[in-house]
């Protein structure tokens, strides 16, 4: 029982100290944005203060994760995030969100009283340990400075007094630390738990661009197929049909139609190569028979360059999220082995609870960027159809890693 108690008061001043360092961390941030108010007011609040207030949420989230698990509760992220490109209305609204104006509040109560209080508090054990010290070295201190703890000891009678004080700082310290811990992360938990229906507003902001995300997915998949339709399978059709005239013709004049046939089988051959192509490219096959372990493995041994893969215990994720994840490495291999000079690739499949994380890694001369039509834009389209995230690091000179959360909750 007393062993509990222990870690429980030592775990309340921890949380206090951790606290104060944040409060101090949390008063920078407040002067920083003071400090840029006036250029953000001077541009309406579109240029600079989105980043600033996406900054803030960042960090007010972190926050979050770091009251709940003192409380033993979740607190949910704010959710709002600035989109790339957005328009300025879409900027202004997003700076001066009600989400916004809860952050800044608990920003300046964290800044100022919660460091005062914080501060307070977890030095009264040290205050506690001083006042015992002072009953020694009082006398080696000049008598027109004597030691005040709390007040001057000037004398041994006055000395005699300090281990009194000192018990008084411990029981403050023994009820104080707990109590203000307690109402600290309340305050806390208070001003940083986001709201039913601010949590619901993001919610449905996701899943409006979530929905918008699948139909342009829906719209490209569907370009690509008229595409690999009109430019492979048809084309080889009409020839069939061409040559069929052309022996059609022969056998009316008494000519080789062998030869015609022989072009028009090849031509039916292709075609119904392409198309088998085509259906592959919609849902593989692969998938089915040896699951995303096996298809990815078999993408691998097709690859251009030399390529490893590491994925263990996976099991099944629905079929959807292991289409895309299969397209996912598919494109990114594509994309090395046109553009990257490498010499070997590395996939890396992990599922984390709910989630399935893919990477993919080079060693080639790196510098890949994002271009609206490009693969990798290909690829983030596919992941946000889930509201996943793909993250592209390729500094010049290599190594390029591209990662992607594509959550897999049944």
């Amino acid at each position: 029982m007393k062993d509990g108690w222990w870690r429980r008061w030592l775990r309340a001043w921890g949380y206090l100290a951790v606290e104060a360092g944040v409060s101090i961390a949390s008063v920078v941030f407040l002067c920083l944005g003071i400090v840029l108010l006036p250029f953000m007011i001077l541009t309406g609040g579109v240029l600079l203060m989105p980043e600033v207030v996406q900054g803030l949420h960042r960090w007010t989230d972190v926050n979050r994760r770091r009251v709940g698990a003192y409380r033993g509760e979740v607190l949910a992220p704010i959710g709002q995030v600035l989109p790339s490109a957005s328009t300025i209305d879409a900027r202004r609204r997003f700076a001066l969100s009600r989400a916004t104006g809860r952050d800044v509040l608990w920003l300046a109560v964290q800044g100022l009283p919660v460091l005062f209080v914080s501060l307070l508090t977890i030095s009264l054990p040290l205050a506690a340990v001083n006042t015992l010290a002072v009953t020694y070295y009082w006398q080696f201190v000049p008598a027109d400075d004597p030691v005040g703890s709390p007040y001057p000891v000037t004398s041994w009678e006055l000395a005699a007094t300090q281990p009194l004080v000192a018990l008084g700082y411990a029981i403050l310290s023994v009820f104080l630390i707990p109590a203000v811990a307690r109402l600290v992360s309340f305050v806390s938990a208070k001003l940083l738990a986001t709201p039913e229906k601010s949590r619901l507003a993001a919610r449905v902001d996701a899943l409006t661009l979530s929905r918008a995300a699948a139909l342009d997915a829906h719209a490209a998949e569907l370009r690509r197929i008229e595409r690999d339709l009109h430019d492979g399978a048809q084309n080889r059709l009409v020839n069939v049909v061409m040559m069929l005239g052309i022996a059609e013709r022969a056998q009316e004049t008494g000519g080789d139609v062998l030869e015609p046939l022989r072009r028009a089988q090849d031509a039916a051959t292709d075609a119904l190569a392409g198309l088998r192509r085509t259906v592959h490219d919609i849902y593989p096959p692969i998938l089915d028979e040896l699951g995303l372990e096996g298809a990815l493995a078999s993408l691998a041994g097709r690859s251009g360059v030399p390529c490893t893969i590491e994925a263990s215990e996976i099991g099944r994720v629905p079929a959807a999220v292991e289409s895309a994840g299969y397209f996912v490495v598919a494109e990114a291999l594509t994309n090395v082995s046109k553009y990257s000079e490498a010499t070997r690739a590395a996939v890396r499949v992990a599922r984390e609870g709910e989630v399935l994380l893919i990477t993919v890694e080079d060693d080639g001369v790196g510098g890949a960027i994002e271009r609206p039509g490009g693969g990798v834009a290909g690829i983030r389209r596919r992941i946000e159809v889930f509201e996943g995230v793909l993250k592209l690091t390729s500094p010049v000179g290599g190594p390029t890693i591209l990662r992607a959360e594509l959550p897999c909750g049944s």
